[in-house]
């Protein structure tokens, strides 16, 4: 293997999502052949989609492009916990493999919030929105 870097390699959360694919792929290979090819698809597809999202957005020019592809990338993670609560109910995830795909989920998703508010220079999520709704309804915002 070639000892060149890309920069997305770099990044953690580009890391621990290739992580999390290799560890779901892992659990849909033990399904029985041709039991829920429409689900399991669904989880491929939306457990990869982070990770080359990461990598995508990070090729591009902008930083506002690359805080774009982490939150499609953000999206895709959230896919990847329905997913995984329907597998769960479903039994075709143990509750410990469920637990520890949620688990491996939260991570990332801390890290994406992480990156992007550091891209942003925010040190926390923000709404336009939240300052109005607070003194208009009096809500508490976490």
């Amino acid at each position: 293997m070639s000892e060149y870097v890309f920069p997305f390699e770099k990044l953690d959360v580009w890391q621990l999502s290739v992580d999390l694919a290799d560890y779901v792929f892992e659990l849909l290979e033990s399904f029985p052949p041709n039991r829920h090819l429409r689900l399991v698809g669904q989880m491929e597809a939306a457990v990869t989609s982070p990770a080359q999202n990461i990598a995508e957005g990070k090729g591009r020019q902008y930083k506002k492009e690359f805080i774009q592809y982490l939150h499609i990338a953000q999206g895709s993670l959230y896919e990847v916990v329905t997913l995984n609560e329907v597998f769960r109910r479903r039994k075709l995830f143990s509750q410990e493999d469920a637990n520890e795909v949620r688990t491996r989920c939260e991570q990332i998703d801390r890290k994406l919030n992480g990156l992007i508010n550091s891209l942003r220079g925010t040190r926390g999520r923000t709404f336009p929105w939240s300052a109005s709704l607070v003194t208009l309804y009096g809500w508490k915002m976490r």
